[in-house]
C-alpha cells in the first residue's frame, strides 16, 4: 500500500502519532472489510436470484409481476436513504439496509436466467469482477483527485436514471445498446471514485464504531458500481437463449 505523508497528520487528528506501518495496516484492515462485506452481497444477490429464476411462481409474481416496480422504486428509494441509514443509525438497521438492498437486486434480475445463458452469463461476471478490481485498484493507488470527475459522474447518473425510464416506454433497442455504454462508463468511473473516497473516509477524526458503519457504507456504494456494471455489460456482451 502506498504511504502519503498527508495521512500521517490526518492520523495524528486522533491524538496519537501513528507510524506508517500501523497506517497501512489499519487502512489494510478497513478495506478489506469493505471488500468483504461487498462480495457477501454480490453472492446474495445471486443466490436470491437463482431461487426466484427456480421458481416459475416465484418468477411469475415477484419478477414478472407488479411486484418488479415494487422492487424497483424499492431499490431507488434504498439507493438514497440507506446511506443515511447506514451512517446515522443504528447497527442493525444499517446492515439490514445493505442486505433489504440486495435481496431486492436479486430479485429483479432474476429474468436474466431466462434471457441469457448461463454461460454467458458466468462470463459477463468475471469480466466485470476483473473490470471492477482495475478500477478499485486505480482509484486505490492514484494520487491524482477525483472528486472533480465524480461530481460530475454522479450528475450523468441522473440523466441516466432518465434515460432508462424514458426508454421503458420507447422500448428502443439503438437507445438501449447507447444507454449500455453509457451506463459502463460512467459506473467505471464512479468506481474508482468512490474506492478513492472510502479510503479517504478511513483517515477522519472516528470511532470504532463509526469506522464500522463507514465499512458497511463503502460496501454499500461499490456492490452498487459493481452489479450495475454487470448488468449493463451482460446487456452489451451477453449471449441471448
Amino acid at each position: 500500500m502506498s504511504y502519503d505523508p498527508q495521512h500521517t497528520q490526518q492520523a495524528q487528528t486522533y491524538g496519537v502519532t501513528a507510524s506508517r506501518d500501523e497506517i497501512d495496516a489499519g487502512l489494510r484492515a478497513y478495506m478489506l472489510r469493505v471488500y468483504n462485506y461487498m462480495a457477501l452481497g454480490v453472492a446474495f444477490t445471486g443466490i436470491v436470484a437463482l431461487v426466484v429464476a427456480s421458481s416459475p411462481a416465484l418468477m411469475q409474481t415477484i419478477a414478472l409481476g407488479p411486484f418488479k416496480w415494487v422492487f424497483f422504486i424499492g431499490i431507488l428509494g434504498l439507493g438514497w436513504f440507506a446511506p443515511k441509514v447506514i451512517l446515522t443509525g443504528s447497527t442493525v438497521a444499517g446492515h439490514a439496509a445493505f442486505w433489504a438492498y440486495a435481496a431486492m437486486w436479486g430479485a429483479l434480475i432474476a429474468p436474466m436466467f431466462y434471457i441469457y445463458t448461463e454461460a454467458s452469463i458466468a462470463r459477463v461476471f468475471f469480466i466485470t469482477a476483473g473490470a471492477f478490481a482495475g478500477l478499485s485498484l486505480y482509484g486505490y493507488t492514484t494520487k491524482k483527485d477525483l472528486a472533480p470527475m465524480g461530481r460530475f459522474l454522479a450528475m450523468a447518473s441522473i440523466g441516466i436514471l432518465i434515460a432508462l425510464v424514458v426508454n421503458m416506454f420507447l422500448e428502443s433497442s439503438g437507445f438501449q445498446t447507447v444507454l449500455s455504454i453509457v451506463v459502463v462508463l460512467v459506473f467505471a468511473g464512479l468506481t474508482a471514485y468512490e474506492t478513492q473516497a472510502i479510503k479517504e473516509s478511513y483517515f477522519q477524526d472516528d470511532s470504532h464504531d463509526i469506522q464500522s458503519k463507514k465499512a458497511v457504507f463503502g460496501a454499500f456504494i461499490l456492490y452498487g458500481c459493481f452489479i450495475t456494471l454487470f448488468i449493463w455489460m451482460l446487456h452489451l456482451f451477453g449471449n441471448r437463449e
